[in-house]
């Protein structure tokens, strides 16, 4: 009797056995490329781009598949039952619309003139920042882009920018005959003025042209008048 009842419990224990076995690879056997599993471990068809499952399939009906809603996608065959939202891209992180979504495709932003990025997913910018402005006495040595950013540099010593576009070197006074009133600094040029006999002469220059014309207008006032007064005589 022992060895019997030893035999059942064998053979119940392998029958166990083999039954979970065969029920582990039905569930975990792949299927084919364009099918999808569902919850209750049917192969069934999937659904085209820009659809999603409205049910599954049965062993008498194929999936039935619903068109996604504005503002949401799918962008390959699926056995999804939601669709995805749509990106957004906002110009507060720096993104304008490149291409609009479509219930096949997503949003593609980019990145806005004068703004690079600094956040990417999946090779799409998702917040961009504004190029860096170079401050008065820098200048820009490499200008941004939308993958980087504005790189500045001080300006050397003897050159200055009062913008922070591009160094300029100080005036030299010596060479253009003046003197040099007042220093540069990096952000401001050195002035220059004349020298003092040059300005005296300039002043004097200017003094005798205006005694010169005045001379000559009242030169010619005064003939126009003693014409006038000899024509009145005869």
């Amino acid at each position: 009797k022992v060895v019997i009842v030893t035999g059942l419990v064998v053979q119940c224990c392998l029958f166990c056995v083999f039954t979970g076995f065969y029920h582990f690879l039905s569930i975990g056997s792949t299927c084919s490329p364009n099918e999808y599993r569902s919850a209750y471990g049917e192969c069934c068809p999937m659904c085209n781009p820009g659809s999603v499952v409205h049910s599954d399939c049965s062993e008498d009906v194929s999936t039935t598949c619903k068109p996604c809603p504005p503002g949401t996608f799918v962008n390959e065959p699926n056995g999804l039952h939601l669709c995805f939202t749509c990106k957004h891209c906002a110009e507060s992180q720096g993104l304008y619309i490149q291409s609009k979504c479509t219930t096949i495709k997503n949003t593609i932003c980019d990145v806005l003139d004068g703004y690079y990025c600094i956040d990417y997913s999946n090779s799409q910018c998702r917040h961009a920042e504004k190029h860096r402005v170079c401050r008065p006495g820098q200048e820009t040595k490499t200008p941004g882009t939308k993958a980087s950013d504005t790189e500045c540099v001080d300006c050397a010593p003897g050159f200055y920018s009062p913008s922070g576009l591009n160094c300029t070197k100080w005036t030299d006074c010596a060479a253009r005959n003046r003197i040099q009133t007042e220093g540069g600094s990096p952000e401001k040029d050195v002035t220059c003025e004349l020298k003092p006999k040059e300005r005296y002469s300039l002043v004097d220059l200017i003094a005798a042209s205006f005694a010169e014309f005045y001379r000559s207008f009242f030169s010619e006032v005064q003939k126009a008048n003693n014409g006038k007064w000899t024509h009145n005589l005869f």
